[in-house]
């Protein structure tokens, strides 16, 4: 069904408050362009929200998140759906596109302590301190850096993980710089981490707006929203990722930035243990943006990227496969 002017345009959501956050947050934007139409918020509930009680790598992959809003959108339930971008798989559905990008949020990770390490960077935590975090990138780059620290796999939305932090379950946590600002925590922050220790995860900061392929007039709403310079950068990060072929549970980083008029993509692959790393950069026209990001992974293929990644597809499948 193609959405029409007579009736409001139906926009997907998960139910979580940062999504909701976002979504809203889309949802304003778009009416503040098209005053003349009507748009209305549609929840739903994803395989991702459902799952609390099991590590991420444990149980597939990015469509976990994404899967029940595209499933309305081709049954023609929805017209759209505001995803984060990072959780957007690279590979759409037959009928879906990514019919934009919005202006991106810091990227960054960050390092949110507890009262007891107050005071504390990532670099002067002792010994033994249990950071949570349930991403296999930050987990990879920070053993391969910080082998001295303790890591506890930590699931939930960030409300629920900012309880258990301050409940003493761990010293600290690993967050999305982004989804702390965006839910009013950024003065949790202890520390935004730098790219020399945590390479941020494809897309992270921005919001993926998809949408029917054949719906000329949804595409047209959505684009006013495009943000061509982050656009750009998470299209060269999300070439890297296709042609690695790697989802959210492998350790994938990379680090993008425009200047003078030329992007450079930084990007790493690591082992699940952080002992490997393969990181490199490569600089071009953020007009061949795609081009640049599938140039540096088949770089990284013949740095030994390929090698890591085999052994992880062979040794971290979903259970049940």
């Amino acid at each position: 069904m193609i959405a029409t002017s007579s009736r409001p345009v139906r926009i997907g959501s998960r139910k979580s408050q940062l999504a909701l956050v976002q979504t809203e947050w889309v949802q304003a934007q778009l009416q503040a362009h098209h005053r003349d139409r009507a748009f209305e918020v549609v929840t739903m509930t994803t395989q991702g929200d459902n799952i609390l009680d099991v590590a991420l790598a444990k149980i597939g992959d990015k469509g976990l998140f994404t899967k029940e809003l595209e499933l309305s959108m081709l049954r023609g339930e929805t017209d759209l759906a505001v995803h984060s971008l990072k959780d957007l798989p690279t590979k759409l559905p037959d009928g879906l596109v990514l019919g934009a990008i919005t202006q991106r949020e810091d990227p960054a990770d960050a390092l949110v302590l507890s009262a007891k390490w107050s005071g504390h960077t990532i670099e002067t935590l002792p010994p033994g301190t249990v950071i949570g975090t349930s991403s296999l990138r930050r987990l990879a780059q920070l053993r391969h850096s910080y082998p001295h620290l303790t890591f506890k796999d930590v699931r939930g939305n960030l409300n629920t993980r900012l309880a258990k932090l301050d409940a003493g379950e761990y010293d600290a946590l690993i967050l999305a710089v982004a989804g702390l600002r965006r839910l009013g925590f950024g003065d949790r922050i202890s520390q935004v981490l730098p790219a020399t220790v945590s390479l941020y995860a494809v897309g992270q900061g921005a919001l993926g707006i998809e949408c029917r392929a054949e719906d000329a007039d949804i595409l047209a709403l959505v684009k006013t929203l495009e943000h061509p310079e982050t656009a750009a950068r998470c299209l060269a990060e999300r070439a890297f990722l296709r042609q690695l072929e790697g989802g959210c549970q492998v350790p994938i980083g990379v680090h993008t930035v425009i200047e003078n008029g030329q992007l450079t993509l930084t990007g790493l692959v690591a082992s699940l243990d952080g002992r490997r790393l393969v990181k490199d950069s490569l600089t071009g026209d953020p007009a061949t943006a795609e081009d640049l990001g599938m140039h540096l992974a088949l770089k990284l293929r013949k740095q030994g990227a390929s090698e890591i990644l085999e052994e992880i597809f062979a040794t971290a499948r979903p259970e049940g496969n």
